[in-house]
């Protein structure tokens, strides 16, 4: 019989080894899938005509800058529109959350906005915006990313605000502070850095979606800077040109495909890194 050591130290050694096999066997789908992105997307982006040319029709040589370009346009818009509100939803929540039934609610909502899937979005706006004006267009695209920002920075804000020390808050009202500039000078400032963080995750957390685009944007073969019409993104292209059956089409999708991996890669690292400073400095 083994004695109560020897067991706790087999135990042990049994979870630990299935941890390792299980993030290994996760790991492993991960390296493939961005080894097969790579191998198939760099010979896409070697010249220089993925960001000089438009989307082409099928047997013609093209690139995919009015795809990057609409994709940035209504990414901007949608931040703009949902980083605000998340802001001054989050603020709400940390500092006047405490009481009442609005802030149990709010948070009841963001929490559904959050595990909401993204095609529900698009079919909302669609419904809401789409069909009354009548047409597909940029503004729908960028009114659906940015209900799908608006959830993310809420809780980035609100976990953010409730980690600054309360002490901070206590010795600006000993000052004679009033709460909107205890809240203003001194909370959002010293959350600041976490709120970015939730900003560039939110923007990490946009640039991939199709299903969205596909029923408010939809898409435009041609270079567009009108926010009123269809125009053209990076993800509703990668998908049409991905089920297609023309091999320069294939290509560009996986040139795009890996665009957006290696966007959303870069806006991940920059964000943890901004993320352990916050910590570090608390």
């Amino acid at each position: 019989m083994f004695d109560l050591y020897t067991r706790r130290r087999f135990v042990n050694a049994i979870s630990l080894g299935i941890s390792v096999l299980a993030m290994l066997f996760g790991l492993f789908w991960l390296v493939w899938i961005l080894w097969t992105l790579l191998v198939n997307g760099i010979p896409g982006l070697l010249g220089m005509h993925v960001f000089t040319q438009t989307t082409p029709p099928p047997g013609s040589s093209g690139g995919l800058i009015n795809a990057i370009w609409g994709s940035v346009m209504m990414t901007v818009v949608g931040i703009l529109i949902g980083t605000p509100i998340g802001i001054l939803s989050g603020t709400y929540l940390a500092e006047f959350g405490q009481r009442g039934w609005l802030a149990p609610a709010t948070r009841f909502i963001n929490d559904i906005l959050l595990s909401a899937p993204s095609i529900v979005i698009g079919l909302f706006v669609y419904e809401v915006y789409v069909i009354k004006v009548g047409h597909f267009s940029g503004w729908g695209g960028a009114f659906a990313l940015a209900i799908l920002v608006i959830p993310v920075v809420i809780r980035t804000t609100e976990n953010m605000l409730r980690l600054v020390p309360n002490s901070l808050r206590e010795a600006a009202a000993a000052l004679g502070a009033p709460q909107w500039k205890i809240i203003s000078f001194v909370t959002l400032r010293a959350a600041r850095a976490g709120i970015l963080t939730g900003i560039l995750l939110a923007i990490a957390r946009i640039s991939g979606e199709t299903a969205p685009l596909l029923f408010t944007a939809l898409n435009n073969q041609f270079w567009s800077n009108n926010m009123n019409q269809p125009m053209a993104n990076l993800p509703v292209v990668i998908f049409q040109f991905a089920m297609s059956p023309y091999d320069d089409w294939h290509s560009l999708a996986w040139a795009g495909a890996l665009l957006i991996t290696l966007s959303v890669l870069t806006l991940n690292i920059v964000a943890r890194v901004l993320f352990r400073q916050k910590a570090n400095a608390q």
